[in-house]
């Protein structure tokens, strides 16, 4: 075929991005528009689904505009996305009935300490790999159903829709024609079975939705649709869709059991491809990681709510950084920390705590800490988070990964990856095509449609760009573990 590039749509939970791949997985041209974030009220999280749309298709078209690529020669749209967020809306019109609810909110916090009370966690985590927490999509699909007015009956009567943001970006992109998502979009309802690959019935009934506001779940490369022509100029295949998460695993061509990424954005996210589902006994979420040609690839992931959020409240809250690049010379302007620990548990603790109630907390300040130390401490905060998960995967069986493959925005800060080889006690691969996450939704439409072959094509575009190696002495790295672990005690309380 001569369309050799593929669009990648990436939806996440500050911005919308787009980005046109060539067919050696490197970008040609980037748009991106930040949107607002609403927090109605302490612990709430709400995003505007219109707004979401109009700047996914501007940046799409701005994208296309920017590379001067002609459409004629663009294979296909891969779509990626920030899982756990929900939207409703209406079959009729594709107007959301209320604000997204993101993953970040805590609303339901309540609604899972009481499910937790009635005994019936075991029975959701065997189905679905999750533990209850209001980080996943199914109690703010409920709430919604709930609070909104009429909104019940009419789900009830099948005049609504429900998805997480791939589905309601793939419903505009085909005006209404395709209702769908993917395992691994599915995996983060609580109302999905994993191992079945279905809705499930009993979750369904526990958590109060009707099967029929539920999209059909596809493979992850395959062709779910067509854009309407007069959106790009003409129609293009969306012909792949995965969770950001997993898009990132798969953008970092982690095809084999054992191999580790972890991404640094917003939150911090660490998968590790497993192969066959692996039941995890130290609070690690077992996920689908992709389903190719009917056959799921599974992984544990350890989810840390808040990583480069902690470095823009930094910058929007406390005004101590003008930009976030300013936290590496910040953290080389100090010789150590200082003793000063940032626990990040602005919207609670995930990953292996799950503790929604937990806050931020700093502590060990003296009158000699500085901006820089703040900055420190954020930074190292994400370092420590990460070994934590690095050490349940490892009690959960696995071995001590041969490398930590990052990505994401703050994974272009040295310090940083430095730091994480010397707390995760491995090697840290920064690849040289940094954008994973919008090149895994790439890769999945990619395959749909021809311009890559198979996972071994895809597994010899990865390129290093840089390693980094664990050098710090253990007397040391004990020592910051030890203040870590005490700051964590004293948030948890």
């Amino acid at each position: 075929m001569s369309a050799r590039y593929v669009l990648a749509i990436d939806q996440g939970t500050t911005s919308s991005r787009a980005i046109l791949f060539g067919e050696d997985a490197r970008a040609v041209a980037v748009d991106q528009r930040e949107f607002a974030q609403h927090y109605p009220q302490a612990g709430w999280v709400e995003h505007d689904a219109e707004e979401i749309w109009r700047d996914t298709l501007a940046v799409t078209r701005g994208a296309i505009a920017r590379s001067k690529v002609d459409v004629a020669d663009i294979a296909a749209i891969g779509i990626t996305n920030q899982r756990e967020t929900i939207v409703v809306w209406d079959r009729a019109t594709g107007a959301p009935i209320h604000r997204a609810i993101v993953w970040q909110d805590r609303r339901t916090a309540d609604v899972c300490d009481q499910l937790r009370s009635e005994g019936v966690e075991p029975m959701v985590q065997a189905k679905t790999g999750l533990l209850l927490d209001p980080y996943f999509s199914g109690t703010k699909l409920a709430w919604i159903l709930d609070n909104v007015a009429g909104a019940r009956d009419r789900a009830e009567r099948g005049e609504l829709a429900a998805g997480t943001i791939d589905s309601f970006v793939l419903w505009r992109l085909t005006a209404g024609g395709v209702h769908a998502t993917d395992p691994t979009n599915a995996g983060r309802t609580m109302l999905f079975d994993i191992h079945r690959g279905d809705w499930d019935d009993e979750l369904l009934r526990l958590l109060r939705v009707p099967r029929q506001l539920l999209p059909e779940v596809r493979d992850n490369s395959g062709v779910f649709g067509t854009t309407t022509a007069g959106l790009f100029g003409r129609p293009l295949p969306i012909a792949g869709m995965a969770g950001d998460q997993q898009a990132a695993l798969f953008g970092q061509a982690c095809f084999a059991p054992g191999m580790v990424k972890s991404t640094y954005g917003t939150g911090c996210f660490m998968l590790m491809n497993t192969g066959e589902a692996v039941a995890s006994t130290n609070r690690l979420l077992t996920t689908p990681a992709y389903r190719l040609n009917g056959k799921t690839t599974y992984a544990l992931e350890g989810s840390i709510f808040v990583a480069g959020a902690a470095v823009k409240w930094l910058r929007d809250k406390l005004g101590v950084i003008a930009h976030a690049s300013e936290t590496l010379s910040m953290a080389t302007q100090v010789d150590d920390n200082g003793g000063v620990y940032l626990v990040p548990g602005f919207v609670g603790l995930g990953a292996p705590h799950w503790r929604p109630e937990v806050r931020g907390l700093l502590t060990g300040m003296t009158l000699d800490t500085s901006a820089a130390h703040l900055a420190r401490a954020a930074l190292e905060a994400v370092a420590y988070q990460t070994r934590d998960l690095v050490t349940a995967m490892v009690a959960d069986g696995a071995a001590r990964p041969a490398a930590l493959r990052v990505d994401g925005g703050m994974a272009a800060n040295d310090w940083l990856c430095h730091f994480l080889a010397d707390m995760a006690e491995c090697p840290v691969e920064r690849p040289a095509e940094v954008e994973t996450t919008a090149l895994g939704a790439a890769f999945l439409a990619g395959l749909a449609t021809g311009v890559w072959s198979d996972l071994d094509a895809l597994a010899e575009t990865w390129t290093l760009g840089r390693r980094f190696t664990p050098t710090m002495a253990e007397d040391h790295r004990a020592t910051l573990v030890a203040g870590w672990e005490d700051a964590l005690r004293r948030a948890i309380g």
